[in-house]
C-alpha cells in the first residue's frame, strides 16, 4: 500500500533558527550528484514554490515564482511534473516537444480552473506564475523558462596552463526591463503603441506587469476573462493576448567541465550577479550552499536599505516585501559518472518540494501519486 506523508514546509526543508522566514535543506542526493535548497519568505503568503524530483534515470527541478497571489505557483507545483512524466512516457523520453506539451497542458488546466472559479473568485484571473524547469536525463540538460527566474551554469574553462570557473546563463529573462524583450513584445503588437509603457521608471506591459511570459495571468491572455468589473479598473480591452505561456528552451549535453547549476527566482538575481553567485558556490562547501546564496542576497538587500543583516532577519512577512522579494534557490551539483546512480535511487524515487512533500517506495508509485494529485483541474 502506498504510504504518503504530508508535512509542512518547516518539516520538509528544515527551519533555520534566527530567521523564522528562512527554510533550507543542506544536501540531498539526486540521480547524478547532490543538491541543496533554500527559501526565504517576504510576502504575506509565500508566492514562490519549488520542487526537486529524482529517480534512477532523471532529475527534475522546478522554481515557480508567483505574482498576484500564490494560487498559480502552487497549481504549477502540483501539475507540471506529472505532465512531464506523462508526455515523456508517451513520446519515448524527454524532448523539447515533450516539455512544451507539459507547459501547455498546465496552462490549459489553470485556465479551466480560472473559468470555473471566476464567479466566486474573480481575482484568480489576475494571478500568475513564472516557471523555470530543469530536467537532466542521460547527461542531457533541458532548461525551460517562462518569466524572469533564471538558471546559471558554473563550469571550468582553460586559461593557458590554468583553469577558472565561469558563469553561463542557460535561460532567458522574459522581462520587459530587457530591451530585446520590449522589442519582441512591440513587434507582436504593431498596432498598439502602448503595449509597453514606462511607469515611474519601470517598463511594464500595459502598465501592469514586467514579465512577458507566464502560467496564468489569464486576464492578459483571453478577452473573456477581462470583463469582470473587478478587473475593469485596469482599462485594457484586449485585441489579442499580450502574454504567452510558450517557454524558451535551452538544451545542452553536459560535460565534465560542467560543475553545478543554480536555479533561482528573480529575488536572488535582483541582488546577485550570475558571476557572484557562481563564485560563492565554487568557493564554499556543498552542504548548505543554497542557504549561503540566500544569505548573500539578504546582505545585499540590507546594504541597499542601509540596514544591518541581523536587523533585516527580524522584519516580519508582508512588511519584509518592502526590503526584498521571496527568494528560492536550488543548487544542483553534477558528478559526471556515466551511468552513475546513487544507491538510494536504485529502486526508489523521491520528491522534495516547498509544498507538502511525498516520499514513495518506488518510482512507478511516485509518478502515479503525482498524477493522482496533479490531474486535470
Amino acid at each position: 500500500m502506498l504510504r504518503s506523508c504530508y508535512r509542512p514546509l518547516e518539516r520538509c526543508l528544515g527551519r533555520r533558527s534566527g530567521d523564522g522566514l528562512l527554510w533550507q535543506m543542506d544536501l540531498k542526493p539526486h540521480a547524478s550528484g547532490d543538491f541543496s535548497i533554500a527559501v526565504v519568505q517576504a510576502n504575506s503568503s509565500l508566492e514562490d514554490q519549488s520542487q526537486v524530483f529524482t529517480s534512477p534515470s532523471a532529475t527534475y527541478v522546478g522554481v515557480y515564482d508567483g505574482h498576484g497571489g500564490p494560487e498559480a505557483s502552487r497549481f504549477v507545483n502540483r501539475h507540471l511534473f506529472p505532465y512531464l512524466h506523462k508526455f515523456a512516457t508517451e513520446y519515448g523520453g524527454l524532448s523539447e516537444d515533450v516539455i512544451k506539451k507539459a507547459f501547455n497542458a498546465t496552462e490549459e488546466d489553470f485556465c479551466h480552473l480560472v473559468k470555473r472559479s471566476l464567479p466566486v473568485r474573480p481575482h484568480i484571473a489576475s494571478v500568475g506564475s513564472c516557471c523555470l524547469v530543469g530536467a537532466i536525463s542521460d547527461d542531457v540538460l533541458y532548461v525551460a523558462n517562462l518569466g524572469d527566474s533564471r538558471a546559471v551554469l558554473g563550469r571550468t574553462v582553460s586559461e593557458g596552463q590554468k583553469s577558472k570557473v565561469v558563469a553561463e546563463r542557460l535561460s532567458r529573462d522574459h522581462n520587459v526591463a530587457c530591451e530585446d524583450v520590449r522589442k519582441e513584445v512591440k513587434a507582436l503588437h504593431p498596432d498598439d503603441s502602448a503595449v509597453v509603457v514606462s511607469c515611474h521608471g519601470v517598463w511594464r506591459i500595459k502598465g501592469i506587469i514586467q514579465v512577458s511570459r507566464s502560467i496564468g495571468d489569464v486576464y492578459l491572455k483571453k478577452p473573456e476573462f477581462n470583463r469582470d468589473p473587478i478587473l475593469q479598473h485596469f482599462g485594457i480591452p484586449l485585441k489579442r493576448p499580450v502574454l504567452t505561456a510558450e517557454p524558451s528552451i535551452h538544451t545542452k549535453e553536459l560535460t565534465p567541465e560542467d560543475l553545478f547549476l543554480i536555479f533561482a527566482s528573480d529575488g536572488l538575481w535582483e541582488h546577485l550577479s550570475d558571476e557572484t553567485a557562481v563564485e560563492i558556490v565554487f568557493k564554499n562547501p556543498r552542504a548548505g550552499i543554497a542557504k549561503k546564496l540566500v544569505g548573500a542576497a539578504l546582505r545585499e538587500a540590507a546594504k541597499k536599505r542601509e540596514m544591518r543583516y541581523n536587523d533585516i532577519k527580524k522584519v516580519g512577512k508582508g512588511i519584509r516585501r518592502h526590503l526584498h522579494d521571496d527568494i528560492t534557490v536550488i543548487v544542483i551539483y553534477l558528478n559526471h559518472q556515466k551511468g552513475r546512480t546513487s544507491g538510494r535511487f536504485k529502486h526508489s524515487a523521491v520528491g522534495y518540494t516547498t509544498a507538502p512533500v511525498d516520499i514513495f517506495s518506488n518510482a512507478d508509485e511516485a509518478m502515479e501519486e503525482l498524477q493522482n494529485h496533479g490531474g486535470t483541474a
